[in-house]
This record gives structure tokens, C-alpha cells and sequence, in this order.
């Protein structure tokens, strides 16, 4: 349904995008990260022709977004970071508004009426926009983006100002959407991108690092060089055992958690498993290994450390 091949956007010097490729299709939702000035905001903005590629194509439904715009435009929905409404409207007439723009006709009513109760506000359609809280200006927003069902949504920020509880009801909404449309995200919210999308790029320094599922991309950078034990024995005895392991950096006693048994953090050199291991000279020394896992990689954590080995692998290097 999207499809971008390498994206390239300089402004004078700078390289905001660099040769970016990728695809969105129809039940997904992709989660687009990267730092301030990553480039996510300026590939949003040109895959909504709302400003042109230096290079590289973009394909909305089948429509080049620079050689057909209109038809590009006419299946895409956006919420923008950056609300803008005509403030003496009521929230009724900017839709209608929005419905004209969009050519939306039959079944106009009914069609507004169901958007304003997917997204909370039907009983504030009366309301003058300027009257209305920031969550309830992003709940018109993303009304706004709805109107027309557009099989591509694209959302920047789509949760920002909403509470907790709006902030969950919209991530069940963007997933249910998910299912019929193409949908990309821009959030500085990890959890949120983790919540609701079924694949992540990571954009950093305008270049596309990766492109993946969550669980792929922890996958990618997870290790077993630090496990969490749960040994029955003395801790003298287990760290005795334990130091014959070679792999072994450090071993520290968390908690007590049964009359004789403790809890360990065990940790080895960075990309060596050491659980096997850990089992086999537990074993040897008769101290039952009672559970063990391993410390889950965070969707924070794997962009850290994808942007922390690009930026080692660029040191002091030019583009």
C-alpha cells in the first residue's frame, strides 16, 4: 500500500534522508523511531505531498505522490504534532468542512456520526473548537484523519496531551484500525510503539538502521551473557561453583526467595551465552538450578544500542 524507494531529501548541506527504503501494507502498523532530527518528520511530510523528495519515489495505492497527488492524497488520512483548526468552527462544521474537502458525500451523517463515537467526542459535536481541552483537540484531530475511511493513516504523535485512560482507548482504536488499513506511526513514546505496532524502522542521522518486528529487533540484540538464577544452597557454595566458569564476570545475590534457596544476577562478557554453562557447573556441584531467565532486551534499550553502534561504527567519519 506504501511503498518508498530510496528516499533521499537534502536541505542545502544537510542530508535529511538518505537512500530510505521500505513498505506498509494493508493490516499493518509500523512504528517509525528515531532521535530529533532522525528525518521521521520529514518523511511523513513527504509522504503526505506536503513537501517533495530530492530523490527517490513514494507510492501511496498504487499513486506516485509527486507525479499523481491527488489520488495519492485522496486514500490517506494524517494526524499531524502540530493540530491546526479553525477555532470558531464548531466540532460538527469542521468536519463537514473536512467531508468537503474530501469529497465525501453519501452518507455523510452517518458516516461522521460513527467517527465521533470511535474517537469520544460525539457529545461534543455542539462544541466551538477553541473551547475544547488539548486531548479533546487531538481526539478531533485524529476524527479529522478518520473521515473518508483512508486505507492509509499516518499519525505523528497520536497520543500527545491525551490521559491515561484516553491513551489507552486510542491505542485499541489505532489497532483496530490496523487491521483493514496501513497505518505508520511517529512517537517519542517507546511503550506506545511497542503497544500498538507489528513492525518498527528505525530512522537515525536520516538512514534507516533497521526494519522489523519488536520481537525481531530484541532478538537481534539480545543476549545470554546476563541471566537471572534462582539456586537452591548456600551462596558460598554457589559462588564457588560459579567461579569455575570461565564466561563468569560477576555474581551478585539478589534476594532471598525460599527458605534455602536465593536469587543471583549472573553476568558474562557482552554477546557470550553463558546459561549452559551456569547449568552445568551448578549440576556438577549438586545445587539444584530451581528457575532461571534471561533479561529481557526493552524496545529502549534495542534503540539505544542500535544507535550506539551506528554512531561507533560512524565515529568521526563524513557523509
Amino acid at each position: 500500500m506504501i511503498h518508498v524507494r530510496e528516499l533521499t531529501k537534502r536541505y542545502g548541506d544537510k542530508l535529511a534522508l538518505d537512500n530510505v527504503s521500505f513498505d506498509v501494507q494493508i493490516g499493518e502498523v509500523l512504528g517509525v523511531l528515531g532521535l530529533n532530527g532522525a528525518g521521521k518528520s520529514t518523511a511523513m511530510n513527504i509522504l503526505t505531498g506536503y513537501i517533495g523528495a530530492t530523490s527517490g519515489s513514494v507510492t501511496i495505492d498504487g499513486h506516485d505522490i509527486r507525479r499523481e497527488p491527488r489520488a495519492a492524497k485522496r486514500v490517506i488520512g494524517y494526524l499531524p504534532e502540530r493540530l491546526a483548526f479553525y477555532d470558531d468552527m464548531r466540532v460538527r462544521e469542521h468536519l463537514d468542512f473536512v467531508c468537503d474537502l474530501k469529497s465525501v458525500k453519501v452518507g455523510r451523517r452517518e458516516h461522521l456520526a460513527s467517527i465521533c463515537e470511535r474517537v469520544g467526542i460525539a457529545h461534543m459535536t455542539s462544541r466551538i473548537i477553541r473551547n475544547l481541552s488539548k486531548g479533546f483537540r487531538q481526539r478531533l484531530g485524529f476524527a479529522q484523519a478518520l473521515v473518508g475511511d483512508p486505507k492509509v493513516l499516518i499519525l505523528d504523535e497520536p497520543t500527545a496531551g491525551l490521559d491515561p485512560f484516553q491513551i489507552i482507548e486510542m491505542r485499541s482504536l489505532i489497532r483496530e484500525i490496523g487491521r483493514s488499513s496501513a497505518v505508520m506511526i511517529s512517537s517519542h513514546v517507546l511503550s506506545e510503539i511497542q503497544a500498538v505496532c507489528t513492525r518498527i524502522v528505525v530512522l537515525h542521522d536520516g538512514r534507516l538502521l533497521a526494519d522489523d518486528t519488536p520481537e525481531n529487533l530484541g532478538r537481534a540484540v539480545r543476549t545470554g551473557h546476563r541471566v537471572i538464577a534462582r539456586i537452591e544452597g548456600k551462596p558460598k557454595q554457589v559462588q564457588i561453583a560459579l567461579s569455575q566458569v570461565s564466561g563468569i564476570k560477576r555474581t551478585s545475590v539478589l534476594a532471598q526467595k525460599e527458605p534455602d534457596a536465593y536469587e543471583y544476577l549472573i553476568e558474562g562478557a557482552q554477546h557470550e551465552d553463558i546459561r549452559a554453562d551456569v547449568f552445568r557447573a551448578l549440576a556438577k556441584a549438586d545445587l539444584p538450578l530451581l528457575s532461571t531467565r534471561g533479561i529481557e532486551t526493552s524496545l529502549e534499550q534495542t534503540f539505544l544500542r542500535l544507535v550506539g553502534e551506528y554512531g561507533a561504527e560512524h565515529a568521526g567519519g563524513k557523509r
